[in-house]
């Protein structure tokens, strides 16, 4: 028991969180980036618990710009597992639960990572650009969307061989 506790000091508490659909599957893309961690991961459909058997899973409610009051369940079901959990890093591939995350996540003094769908390849999604004022790194999946002060370029989840 007490070395589990000592692992558990030394292993960073990471939140990795997103959406349903190709936000979740673009998040569990990047999983090896976890390695060592010690992962929550999120989303907003309890059917997406098995694709991280190894992995702490937490269902949050799903929120979009169509409707207020989904919106604001969202940012208080997304506020309460911050508070739960209290991730040194938060990592999201979007879209409103992942915007809630990181705007919240700067309260409680975690480093957060935005990475932009790969679907957005005429500019960066509307909750990527509102999260960019928040997040520490606000990446994007296509190299001519960066700018001097975000979004950054470092690579894509899938690369172009596995979209053709």
């Amino acid at each position: 028991m007490l070395m589990k506790e000592i692992e558990n000091e030394t292993r960073p508490r990471v939140l990795a969180i997103s959406s349903g659909g190709g936000h979740w599957i673009q998040l569990l893309r990047i999983r090896a980036a976890f390695d060592g961690c010690e992962v929550t991961y999120a989303t907003v459909d309890d059917g997406y618990a098995a694709d991280v058997e190894n992995g702490s899973f937490a269902r949050i409610p799903n929120g979009n710009l169509w409707s207020v009051w989904s919106l604001l369940r969202s940012a208080f079901g997304v506020g309460c597992l911050l508070v739960k959990l209290r991730p040194e890093v938060i990592v999201t591939t979007g879209a409103a639960p992942g915007y809630f995350a990181v705007m919240f996540g700067k309260f409680i003094g975690a480093r957060t990572v935005w990475l932009d769908s790969m679907a957005n390849a005429g500019g960066l999604s509307s909750s990527g650009r509102k999260a960019m004022r928040f997040a520490d790194l606000c990446l994007t999946q296509w190299r001519h969307l960066t700018g001097d002060n975000g979004p950054h370029f470092r690579g894509a989840v899938f690369n172009s061989s596995a979209l053709t």
